[in-house]
């Protein structure tokens, strides 16, 4: 539990609820045999996406409730100690980078950056706006950031709608600029709505999840994961989704071979989220290099699914399959993003119940 001594009676009791209701809750997730799941932080309200500094302060990022928390395990016992809000009432705030002791922020149509937030977190400076020329639009305008191997950040700006063709090629794409917020440019495009992406510990090329439209029933199309090796790739929306399905409104006149298909074929409105290659040693052999994947739930399906996190094995610059490996929040919580830690462990954030948790492996 987090450590609530001089706080006052109200956070406590505050506190004590949260995790009376997420700790026992922990019993109903199955994960393979050896692993273990444990509550990281709680009272994080709308917990998204993370990233973790060189000191091990993990930040987090939230989308309706406008904060950004840093998150501190001060003892190193695998749980927080203290949670400090950094910045509250932003723009949903959903994605978090760092780098060169500045944390980097994702607002709908702007990138801030807080300067030496480390030494500053209680007293954090004003933000500076590097970028604010990001279009307006709420529906998948959260945005996931990350810095790649090239030292730029990759922004993604999603469809505004569930279907549409738009002039402005920005929208259903990935783009990426310069830490100072030059050199914009779109790097990938056709890309509906991605939320989490990340680059191979080994060739350090982008894969990133692409979350597929609704209202073509319960079954298609899939979500996606996808491989951009190179610059000024298309992925198909709005014309063409998952391998060859010909969107009725937009596909008339294209071809499904005039798109890169998916790499792989996800569940159906599974809402595949944050994802990361396994860059640790604490999890057997087998999981090394390969990618895990948060998958928030699917919102609209006649049967759910989704609401755990799922593995895709590769072999090379191909997946070879694509598995459960933590699951059991349908009902109670939804995974939103994955990150390795130093020690190995997997983190899991969970916007519905407001908390990070912790796989570990032993």
């Amino acid at each position: 539990m987090l450590r609530f001594k001089a706080l006052p009676i109200v956070l406590i009791l505050l506190h004590l609820a949260a995790c009376t209701n997420a700790e026992p809750l922990l019993d109903k997730i199955k994960l393979p045999q050896g692993f273990h799941i444990d509550v990281y932080a709680d009272n994080i309200n709308g917990a998204r996406s993370m990233v973790l500094s060189p000191t091990g302060i993990l930040f987090v990022g939230t989308r309706d409730a406008g904060n950004i928390y840093a998150v501190l395990d001060k003892n190193k016992d695998n749980k927080a100690d203290e949670i400090i809000i950094i910045a509250r009432n932003l723009n949903m705030p959903n994605g978090v980078a760092f780098k060169d002791g500045a944390l980097y922020v994702a607002e709908i149509s702007r990138i801030i950056r807080y300067d030496d937030i480390e030494n500053h977190l209680k007293n954090p400076p004003v933000p500076i706006v590097i970028n604010d020329s990001f279009p307006k639009d709420t529906l998948h305008g959260w945005k996931f950031i990350r810095f790649g191997p090239d030292g730029m950040l990759y922004v993604p700006v999603g469809a505004p709608c569930n279907v549409c063709e738009k002039s402005d090629k920005r929208y259903a794409s990935i783009m990426r600029m310069m830490p100072d917020g030059s050199g914009l440019e779109i790097f990938a495009g056709g890309v509906r709505n991605t939320v989490g992406f990340d680059f191979h510990p080994i060739t350090k090329k982008l894969w990133f999840t692409d979350n597929g439209r609704d209202m073509l029933g319960d079954d298609i199309p899939h979500d996606e994961l996808n491989h951009a090796p190179v610059k000024g790739l298309h992925f198909g929306f709005p014309y063409v989704h998952n391998k060859a399905i010909l969107d009725p409104e937009f596909g008339y006149g294209h071809k499904p071979e005039e798109f890169v298909p998916p790499s792989i074929e996800l569940g159906p409105h599974v809402a595949s989220l944050g994802m990361r290659f396994y860059t640790g040693k604490m999890f057997p052999e087998k999981y090394i290099n390969q990618i895990f994947i948060a998958e928030h739930g699917s919102w609209n399906r006649s049967i759910p699914i989704g609401y755990r996190v799922t593995l895709v094995e590769l072999e090379g610059n191909n997946p070879v399959k694509y598995e459960v490996f933590a699951d059991g929040w349908m009902g109670w919580g939804r995974p939103v993003d994955v990150l390795v830690i130093p020690d190995g462990a997997l983190l899991v954030s969970d916007d519905k119940e407001g908390a990070i948790y912790r796989i570990s492996y032993k």
